[in-house]
């Protein structure tokens, strides 16, 4: 269970650290009257765009991986 929860975390820390270097999430602070504030905003435009070129990405490897699969098939019929 220790073991479940570490792997957890790191992956969550994982993701978050992604999202910060995309430029998903952004941290901005601000001080008045001796309060601070955190301000945590997702680009959520951002995010879909990166995770349509990931899509497109995957499915144009897949195509690659299926024509050099095609062919090496056809020259063991061969």
């Amino acid at each position: 269970m220790k073991g479940f929860l570490c792997v957890c975390v790191l992956l969550v820390v994982g993701v978050v650290g992604v999202g910060f270097y995309q430029g998903w999430f952004h941290l901005s602070t601000d001080k008045a009257d001796d309060k601070s504030n955190f301000t945590l905003t997702v680009d959520q435009d951002k995010f879909k765009k990166d995770e349509e070129k990931a899509k497109e990405k995957i499915q144009d490897l897949g195509h690659q991986v299926k024509e050099k699969t095609t062919a090496r098939t056809e020259k063991a019929k061969d």
